[in-house]
C-alpha cells in the first residue's frame, strides 16, 4: 500500500504537479452547479451555460491529448459538460413553459438593463 501511494505521489499527474491540482480546482465548477440546480430556471443564463459546455468539451480533449494523460480534469469536464448540459435543458424546458404561456422570458442578461431602468422612473 505505501508503494502505491509513493507511486502516486511522484507520478507525472500526481499532487506535487499541476496535472492534479488543476483538475482538483475545476471540480469547483461542477460543485457550482449542482448547487445552481437547487435554484430556479429562470436565473440561469443560458449564454455562460453554453459558454461553460464549450469550454468543457475543449478541455475534455485538452486532457485526452496532452501527454501524460490527465484522465482527473477529463472526469471533471465531463462531469462538468453533464451538469451544464442539465442546466441548459431545465432553462429550455422552463422558456418553452414561459412562450406556450404567453410570457416572453427575458433574457437573464437583460435583468441588470431593467432594474438600472427602473432606477431612472
Amino acid at each position: 500500500m505505501a508503494s502505491r501511494l509513493l507511486q502516486f505521489w511522484n507520478s507525472p499527474t500526481g499532487p506535487k504537479t499541476t496535472h492534479f491540482w488543476g483538475p482538483v480546482a475545476n471540480w469547483g465548477f461542477v460543485i457550482a452547479g449542482l448547487a445552481d440546480m437547487q435554484k430556479a430556471p429562470e436565473i440561469i443564463s443560458p449564454n455562460m451555460t453554453g459558454v461553460m459546455c464549450v469550454y468543457s468539451l475543449l478541455f475534455m480533449r485538452f486532457a485526452w491529448e496532452v501527454k501524460p494523460r490527465n484522465y482527473l480534469l477529463l472526469a471533471c469536464h465531463a462531469s462538468n459538460e453533464v451538469v451544464q448540459l442539465t442546466q441548459l435543458s431545465r432553462w429550455y424546458a422552463w422558456s418553452s413553459a414561459q412562450k406556450d404561456a404567453g410570457a416572453v422570458p427575458a433574457p437573464a442578461v437583460a435583468a441588470p438593463a431593467a432594474a438600472k431602468e427602473a432606477g431612472k422612473a
